[in-house]
């Protein structure tokens, strides 16, 4: 017990010195960032990968690999479902529902539908007079396929339709993810490399149409032995913005309650000029086994934005 809290209290002190070396590097804005259409893409989903930081792309060992690393369905042996919901900034919500199917002994399929909701809007005319309320949205159907192509390697891809609509403007996308991932034959080692976001915009909200926020994630896990954690770190490589770092660890000890932890260089973006919202980044969150189902919980301090709380259901139908 004590190595395992030695071990944790070091991963712990680890993203604090991390998080206050990129504090100091902070410079300006990406010249790149928010020129892609339809960001909404880049929200992460499961409170469960968030309060790892989002450091996912190496683990996807759970329903949330739908969105982190398809080719990480492969490892789920029954019919599994995820459904989640984001209670985002300035009133915005977001949503997550999921359903993974093993249609054979090394092929497996799964449906994601996503939705980011913006909330109500007043709206004026030139002079200023209130003329009434509109509101938006975006909103996305998957569909996911992946190949175990040995016991160790796996192959995963899925395919998206996006839509967009504010007040009576609308625009449409395609979009697909391509994905591998690897794992030790002792399950001590998993690593990922995922293309997320190729595609084009088919139709805009106005006369230009702009190019889909295209990344690139890396990512890594471990078990390390002797310790009842998994550890799991990502480098993740957007078009429209800086490269992003994150790391994160799940400490099962206390089955059936889970503990995590995680901090991603993104959180820096949160912060305004010369403010000293030193937790921006960081991100903590638990799990509960209930039957054949898990409750997760994560919450992200996102600085001048506010905060951000996440709620996951995952199980077996």
């Amino acid at each position: 017990m004590k190595i395992i809290l030695k071990n944790f209290g070091l991963l712990l002190v680890c993203i604090f010195l991390m998080a206050n070396a990129t504090e100091a590097q902070v410079s300006d804005v990406n010249s790149n960032a928010g020129t892609s259409a339809f960001p909404f893409l880049k929200i992460n989903i499961s409170a469960r990968a968030v309060s790892m930081g989002g450091a996912f792309t190496g683990l996807a060992d759970d329903e949330s690999a739908l969105y982190y690393n398809p080719a990480g369905i492969t490892s789920i042996e029954d019919n599994k479902f995820i459904f989640g919901y984001h209670d985002y900034f300035f009133d915005m919500q977001t949503g997550f529902l999921g359903y993974v199917k093993p249609v054979s002994t090394t092929r497996t399929i799964g449906f994601y539908i996503s939705y980011l909701n913006y909330g109500t809007f007043t709206q004026t005319d030139a002079i200023g007079n209130i003329e009434g309320d509109f509101g938006g949205g975006d909103l996305l159907l998957a569909f996911t396929i992946a190949q175990e192509k040995s016991y160790t390697l796996s192959y995963g891809a899925t395919a998206k339709l996006m839509y967009e609509s504010i007040e009576s403007y609308s625009a449409s996308g395609f979009a697909i993810d391509i994905a591998a991932k690897y794992n030790s034959e002792r399950g001590r080692f998993g690593a990922g490399i995922m293309l997320q976001n190729l595609g084009v915009q088919l139709s805009a909200l106005g006369d230009e149409k702009y190019s889909l926020p295209t990344t690139i994630r890396t990512g890594v896990s471990y078990l390390p032995r002797g310790m009842q954690m998994v550890i799991a770190s990502d480098l993740i490589v957007p078009i429209d913005n800086d490269v992003i770092f994150a790391i994160g660890a799940d400490y099962f000890n206390f089955k059936p309650v889970y503990l995590r932890l995680g901090w991603n260089s993104f959180g820096d973006n949160y912060k305004a000029t010369n403010s000293d919202a030193s937790l921006a980044g960081l991100s903590f969150g638990c799990g509960f086994d209930v039957n054949k189902m898990q409750l997760s919980y994560s919450f992200s301090p996102s600085a001048d934005l506010g905060d951000s709380h996440r709620i996951t259901l995952t199980g077996q139908l």
